[in-house]
């Protein structure tokens, strides 16, 4: 079994809704001997240093989530993929502790598969950003701006994929259009929807 990450203890101890649930599940990944980090303010899990498996919690249920789910054969059909964006992560959910006692076994396979998925260096096939929709919103712009057009090519597909997907979520026109107008100018410097 790996070390607890004393760094980490943090995450589990301020936890109110799903304590229990989440310190069973460390326990857990951690007989698999990965080792426990903190990324993105959670406990994360990997295997030379490769992201293997995350632990995060959520109003209504917290999870781990697999890096690459997408590539795991999920016998028990319990993966969940988070939203339809979301290309090769996957979600294991849980709403009490007896959700996560009676299927240990399972995930301890599960976590072992992903070590070895990880390890044979299997690569997810992404979507290419022309295979997303652009937003109404943001063409009307592209044809109205050539300078943008070619920035926005100029793009790696990583930051074209963020802007499409930030551009097309809101529902109303009017709030798509906003995103649009505010990330034009880091578009034309060719920066990334997060770059600063």
């Amino acid at each position: 079994m790996s070390e607890f990450n004393p760094n980490v203890d943090f995450y589990f101890n301020n936890s109110k809704k799903w304590k229990k649930e989440l310190l069973k599940l460390r326990e857990i990944i951690l007989e698999t001997n990965l080792n426990e980090e903190l990324k993105w303010g959670s406990p994360c899990y990997t295997s030379h240093n490769r992201n293997i498996v995350l632990i995060h919690e959520f109003k209504e249920y917290c999870a781990i989530l697999f890096f690459k789910g997408v590539l795991l054969k999920d016998m028990e059909g319990i993966l969940i993929q988070q939203t339809q964006n979301v290309q090769s992560a996957r979600q294991i959910r849980f709403t009490n502790i007896q959700e996560v006692t009676r299927i240990e076994n399972t995930l301890k396979n599960y976590i072992k598969e992903a070590i070895e998925v990880e390890k044979s260096d299997l690569k997810v096939e992404f979507k290419k950003p022309t295979e997303f929709q652009i937003s109404e919103e943001f063409q009307v712009k592209l044809n109205e701006i050539p300078a943008l057009k070619t920035a926005f090519e100029k793009l790696s597909p990583g930051r074209q994929r963020a802007y499409l997907l930030h551009f097309s979520a809101p529902k109303q026109s009017k709030t798509r259009e906003a995103r649009v107008e505010k990330c034009i100018p880091n578009i034309l410097n060719w920066k990334g929807l997060n770059d600063i």
